[in-house]
């Protein structure tokens, strides 16, 4: 398939932009009329949910994402910030921080974050709901005979579910994680055991379904090769997180399917499993080494993968044979399919377990003397460059010693009584940006922090910049200067460095390690006479001049954000 295309047409494309979901939404929707009018004798979808929902709704799975909604909208606040609701104190912190952990698996860090989850919830929580059923498939039962089987108890069988596995996931995911993805992926781990054809369909839809979203959203999109560091896209996964929620999934639809007895076919289950794996990136196992390095394990990880195919297959088959043959009278039982379940569950259960020490968590340590804080309740937020991290877990300092390790560099926030200490808005980010906005709070209230980066790249010698933070309604501090930067060019003798200053910025002329002048920063076409130097500013640009010598020594720093 052709790639890229001819300039010309490239333009003419570009031209089209706002057409271009109109024409997105035009092709989905022929493409299915055309697949419905090739298949004129297929059942109707209709029926079949009618005898399986209410009315032919999964009313369950609507309740849920409205629930999901409700805690973005009402107790993050991203009714009035949708782009930036309060994430902080609802992280899972500490098992001495209830809220965080009980409200975790619910909250969500923004837009996207909380998209993604509910579009899976809305993909996978209805094959969950259309296996229980809002009807009773019994034999010899009737609707409204008991309360189990009444179907307005039982479409809440979802919703109730979401709600105790979101719990389950937000008190035994390790870290002060946060989101709807470990239900989804419970989601995930029920239907490929129970319907494991259908989930793998929906797996692969879901691509499709978040491409034509990311299309509608973002007809175009224009990238640029950026310097720096950027971590690896499977450095950011939560790998335990989700291994829980789908081997919660799994456990539970085991059970369901043990009480019908009714089994798929062990290839089919091996396959969907298999998938479930690799697209859903379960492989990708790492730990980090520092800062900026990570070591991925994948060939452990896809190994890993195969295993967890083969043991589900076997967990899940409806045959109880034996996994291995009898070799004469060894006096050892032969492992049976009894066997696969109980390791699927104490899997779950070692998997769970290894959050707990991360779960007893504290805050050691202290912040720099001189660190210039501003103080919001019990929040303390502050700016800090290569400053020991002290979310401490027992796990990271007792049994690796590697507590340490790891620095933070950017906005920090710190909250004792909540056991917070994260790093909101990297060093990279707020220089990328120029501005940031850290919202801290609680149940029932929430106060905004603005921090505001301001800088001069020196010629060949790094930046000289300062950081101010504000809370809201109040007057900023300046919350960290660098020290003075030196430019590299020699100017008659001398040599010139910005230093960040109570207010705005000032340029020193040095000679032989001696000042000889300083003075603030000229405004844009201004000149001034430093240490024997005119000090002239044309726009962005910086100049030192001496009789005919015109060097240019500094330049103002725009954030790349506010250049695009």
């Amino acid at each position: 398939m052709l790639q890229s295309l001819p300039a010309s047409v490239s333009r003419w494309i570009l031209g089209l932009v706002p057409w271009q979901p109109t024409f997105l939404v035009v092709a989905v929707v022929g493409s299915l009329a055309v697949v419905r009018y090739l298949t004129p004798n297929e059942p109707r979808w209709g029926d079949r949910f009618r005898r399986r929902w209410v009315l032919g709704v999964p009313w369950g799975t609507l309740l849920t994402v409205l629930g999901v909604l409700l805690v973005y909208w009402v107790v993050q606040g991203g009714w009035a910030h949708p782009r930036n609701p309060m994430v902080i104190p609802f992280r899972s912190w500490s098992y001495f921080y209830p809220l965080g952990t009980l409200v975790a698996g619910f909250a969500h860090n923004g837009v996207g974050h909380i998209t993604g989850n509910l579009t899976g919830t809305l993909l996978f929580a209805p094959i969950v709901e259309y296996y229980v059923g809002h009807y009773p498939d019994e034999r010899g039962s009737e609707s409204f005979a008991t309360p189990l089987t009444n179907p307005f108890v039982r479409l809440l069988a979802v919703p109730v579910g979401s709600f105790f596995a979101g719990i389950f996931t937000g008190l035994f995911s390790m870290g002060p994680v946060i989101g709807f993805s470990g239900v989804v992926y419970a989601y995930v781990g029920f239907g490929m055991v129970t319907r494991p054809l259908l989930t793998v369909f929906v797996l692969v839809a879901e691509r499709v379904v978040d491409l034509v979203y990311a299309g509608l959203r973002n007809p175009v999109v224009t990238r640029e090769p950026r310097p720096g560091f950027i971590s690896p896209w499977w450095a950011d996964i939560a790998i335990q997180g989700h291994a829980i929620g789908i081997l919660l999934g799994v456990v539970v639809g085991i059970a369901l399917l043990a009480r019908r007895d009714d089994y798929p076919n062990p290839l089919y289950l091996w396959f969907a499993a298999l998938v479930l794996g690799i697209r859903q990136s379960l492989w990708a196992i790492f730990t980090p080494l520092g800062a900026n390095t990570y070591v991925l394990f994948r060939a452990v990880g896809v190994g890993i993968v195969f295993l967890f195919a083969a043991l589900i297959a076997t967990g899940v088959s409806a045959s109880n044979r034996s996994l291995v043959p009898q070799l004469g009278d060894s006096g050892f039982d032969r492992p049976t399919r009894g066997t696969a379940v109980r390791t699927l569950v104490v899997a779950l259960v070692l998997l769970s377990a290894m959050a707990v020490p991360f779960g007893l968590t504290t805050i050691s340590g202290d912040l720099p003397e001189d660190a210039e804080t501003v103080e919001v309740r019990d929040y303390t937020v502050t700016y800090v460059e290569g400053v020991p991290n002290q979310y401490v877990s027992l796990a990271n300092e007792y049994l690796f010693g590697e507590s340490r390790g790891i620095r933070s560099s950017g906005i920090v926030v710190l909250s004792e009584r909540r056991r917070v200490w994260i790093e909101a808005v990297s060093k990279g980010q707020l220089a990328h940006n120029g501005r940031a906005t850290v919202r801290v709070g609680g149940l029932g209230w929430r106060k905004a922090v603005y921090a505001h980066r301001e800088g001069w790249s020196l010629v060949g010698n790094g930046s000289a910049y300062a950081v101010e933070l504000r809370e809201e309604g109040e007057r900023g501090i300046l919350a960290y200067a660098t020290d003075r930067v030196r430019a590299e060019p020699v100017i008659a003798g001398r040599n010139v460095s910005i230093v960040p200053a109570a207010e705005g910025f000032e340029v020193v002329v040095t000679e032989n390690g001696t000042v000889r002048g300083r003075s603030p920063i000229p405004a844009q076409s201004n000149a001034t006479r430093v240490g024997g130097l005119t000090i002239d500013r044309e726009g962005r640009d910086l100049f030192a001049v001496h009789n005919r010598t015109r060097v240019r020594v500094a330049k103002k720093a725009i954030p790349r954000a506010q250049q695009d």
